[in-house]
């Protein structure tokens, strides 16, 4: 363990040339850095989520009810042990070929096995109410977080010339102010990697998973490293979106259309502006150019701002994908109302069925009887007297 530990802590690739890890141990004089130091977030994060079950519970659900944000969620599917195995031990999508056999086993017709499956899909999928207690929760970290980081940063000297986050390193002191900054934002997403595990599991999981590890590592990198001061820059310039969009979500889950159509413009345009303008311009520069012209490069300082430079792209592509969204949002305004969260379906939390075909449940064998030898009209609007006019799936992101 204690050559795993030597080699994974090798200062020639940790370290510019001739500074070593003696050399930024804390004295009396000054305080830098110390990888031990971020053992405090762990138990921090524990302490957020207990922080959030509370907020959720006492502040953000009567809020949500104040609102008129009901508290039920999609409506259950019909008790059936047959389905139920099927669903929980082999597919919850089954195939064609398996709906036909169900339909034998159960005389059910196809149609109405298929909608149980949807029913029983949607009772996994979070309600309105906590969609909106989660939002509301992101929301207020958020904004407590961003204006912590405008407040500190704005008495800093590298908010207004970059160059100051390379003067002096890696010999910068650590201040009360970026410790309490990291921290916090650090056991913040770590929060988030464990409550993963305990919500309600939804399709994008593999995906967030690998997002609050990115986000983990970066921000354990600048801090080990000690490029904090750089670092501040970005996770500042990152929270500055994020506001808006928990914001937009609790706009559209309380139906306040028009307030959740501006938030959604306001998210757009300041996503867009600080990912492809002001990150590139401002932070990749200093990474880049600056840092290389003032300290230089040395092993680490690639793998920091490849991190960075990946970083990029998925800005590029989450621009792309908000204003995809946008635009099929104001092409099927022309029609209607204008909801860019409607169209996304929160990506999070789509709902499979429409309102039109889940009205009731599944018809008893006898019923199914009587309704194909009663009614001629069923081959025209739908199998067993449910209209099938909703029958597409919106899934539409």
């Amino acid at each position: 363990m204690a050559g795993i530990l030597a080699w994974f802590w090798n200062e020639r690739f940790w370290l510019p040339h001739n500074v070593t890890w003696a050399d930024l141990k804390n004295t009396d004089e000054a305080t830098f850095p110390q990888a031990e130091d971020l053992y405090l977030a762990c138990p921090l994060a524990f302490c957020i989520f207990m922080i959030r079950l509370v907020f959720e519970r006492f502040i953000a659900r009567p809020c949500a009810l104040g609102l008129k944000i009901q508290a039920n969620g999609p409506q259950k599917a019909q008790p059936n042990a047959i389905l139920e195995k099927v669903f929980t031990a082999i597919t919850k999508h089954p195939d064609e070929k398996r709906l036909e056999g169900l339909s034998k086993q159960l005389d059910w017709d196809v149609r109405t096995i298929q909608r149980w499956f949807r029913q029983r899909r949607n009772q996994e999928k979070p309600s309105t109410l906590a969609r909106f207690c989660e939002s509301m929760w992101r929301f207020t970290f958020y904004l407590y977080i961003f204006t912590y980081g405008v407040r500190f940063l704005k008495k800093t000297p590298w908010l207004w010339n970059t160059r100051e986050c390379w003067y002096d390193y890696p010999y910068q002191p650590l201040t009360v102010d970026i410790h309490y900054y990291y921290i916090l934002e650090l056991s913040f997403y770590l929060s988030l990697l464990f409550s993963q595990f305990t919500d309600i599991r939804r399709k994008d999981f593999l995906i967030m998973f690998l997002h609050h590890l990115a986000t983990i590592s970066l921000i354990t990198f600048a801090y080990v490293n000690n490029m904090a001061r750089v670092g501040t820059l970005v996770m500042c310039l990152h929270d500055s979106a994020d506001v808006l969009v928990e914001a937009a979500k609790m706009a559209n889950y309380a139906k306040f259309q028009r307030l959740c159509n501006l938030l959604f413009v306001m998210f757009a345009m300041v996503f867009i502006s600080s990912r492809l303008g002001v990150y590139p311009v401002w932070i990749l520069n200093t990474t880049l150019f600056e840092s290389w012209e003032i300290v230089g490069p040395y092993p680490s300082w690639w793998v920091f701002n490849l991190l960075l430079i990946l970083l990029q792209f998925l800005h590029s592509f989450w621009s792309y994908l908000i204003v995809k969204i946008a635009c099929r949002a104001i092409s099927r305004g022309k029609a209607g109302k204008w909801n860019p969260l409607h169209v996304s379906k929160d990506d999070r939390s789509d709902i499979e069925s429409s309102s039109d075909e889940d009205t009731g449940p599944p018809p008893t064998p006898v019923q199914k009887h009587h309704n194909s030898t009663t009614n001629g009209t069923n081959k025209v609007h739908g199998t067993n007297g449910y209209l099938s006019a909703g029958a597409p799936c919106l899934d539409e992101h």
